[in-house]
């Protein structure tokens, strides 16, 4: 029996160093994707591949139940398909810590516990930063795209280049263009 791990995080941006700590030093393979926990198991290509490599009885880890899923009902989907497929799941840290071949009380519970830290998150950010909208502050990411780049992105636009090569000359993301041009359209005055 080999342990095959996965690591997860829902963003590009989100580090998994600390998953790859946990998980490289007692896995024969470490698999790694950067999406959304919302997607079942075949919409998940690092999961995919990871299933595709196991042997019988192989297992495999994850460091928190919240890595299979992003909550609590996508979670248990991810659980039932793997244990309808036979596969069985380790999980490092939690109260689900351990071996798993069935789904349990303790699974469902560490994944309910999961869904609540989330939102228990969410509800801080949002009150955290309605508080500093009332103090005065805007609170969030700062913005990537100043004056300059406003007026250059928007310049770039009326000369009829596409959202990309704006993004590739300005050197900010597709995304950062596209919500400057949005912005622009829906607000006049901003050009």
């Amino acid at each position: 029996m080999a342990l095959v791990g996965l690591v997860r995080a829902s963003t590009s941006k989100q580090e998994t160093r600390r998953q790859h700590e946990d998980l490289d030093a007692i896995c024969v393979k470490v698999f790694e994707e950067k999406v959304s926990g919302k997607l079942k198991v075949s919409d998940r290509p690092a999961l995919k591949a990871a299933l595709d490599y196991m042997r019988p009885g192989d297992m495999l880890t994850v460091q928190e139940a919240d890595r299979l899923g992003r909550n609590f009902l996508e979670g248990l989907i991810v659980l039932h398909d793997l244990f309808e497929q036979g596969v069985a799941v380790k999980i490092l840290d939690g109260i689900a810590a351990g071996e798993h071949t069935e789904r349990s009380l303790i699974l469902d519970l560490a994944l309910a516990l999961a869904e609540d830290r989330r939102r228990d998150i969410v509800r801080k950010t949002r009150n955290g930063l309605a508080s500093a909208a009332r103090a005065g502050r805007k609170g969030g990411r700062p913005r990537v795209v100043d004056a300059d780049k406003r007026r250059a992105i928007l310049a770039r636009r009326a000369e009829g280049q596409s959202l990309r090569e704006i993004a590739r000359g300005v050197g900010v993301s597709l995304a950062v263009v596209h919500g400057e041009v949005k912005a622009a359209e829906n607000d006049p005055e901003q050009q």
